[in-house]
């Protein structure tokens, strides 16, 4: 049964017409447009869907859309923001959230498949942990796939981000 939802999305207030059971990852793209989160697996396996659920990753293909009602979900499309509002930034967000730069900086994706969930789960881990050893970044990022394997990449932008932001506080 289709239901009226209102979500909160990326800071912004959304009506939504879905049913109660419907993955939050088939809200995202068919009712609000937005393709960061990717279909993967769809088994939460990949990580290609994640999405911050309160500042925390989850995997939206398997989180039924009433699971998030009252809650703040942040996709990638939403992060420069995010990043303004922890520092407390008054104004317009910043174009990109220090990983997108150093994900820009150090070419990181090959096919750029997974890229979103790796980003969202190097938002989250940064979130709680500013300069996070080699062991910390690789437990945190267990569980995200990269089927072209840019693991090394993928390591030393969440260095060079969690610098920039050390150095921004």
């Amino acid at each position: 049964m289709v239901t009226k939802l209102k979500i909160n999305v990326n800071g912004l207030r959304h009506d939504v017409r879905a049913g109660l059971d419907t993955p939050l990852l088939y809200v995202l793209h068919n009712e609000l447009h937005l393709h960061g989160p990717r279909f993967g697996c769809g088994l939460a396996q990949c990580g290609a869907c994640s999405v911050l659920l309160d500042g925390k990753e989850i995997r939206s293909c398997v989180t039924p859309v009433a699971a998030i009602a009252g809650k703040r979900i942040t996709t990638l499309e939403g992060l420069p923001a995010l990043y303004a509002a922890q520092r407390g930034a008054t104004g317009a967000a910043p174009a990109l959230h220090p990983l997108q730069r150093a994900w820009i900086d150090l070419q990181v994706p090959h096919c750029g498949y997974c890229q979103n969930g790796m980003l969202i789960q190097a938002a989250d881990l940064l979130t709680t942990t500013k300069n996070p050893s080699e062991e910390q970044i690789r437990s945190a990022m267990n569980g995200h796939l990269c089927r072209c394997g840019t693991y090394p990449r993928i390591l030393t932008a969440i260095h060079k981000a969690a610098s920039v932001m050390s150095a921004a506080s």
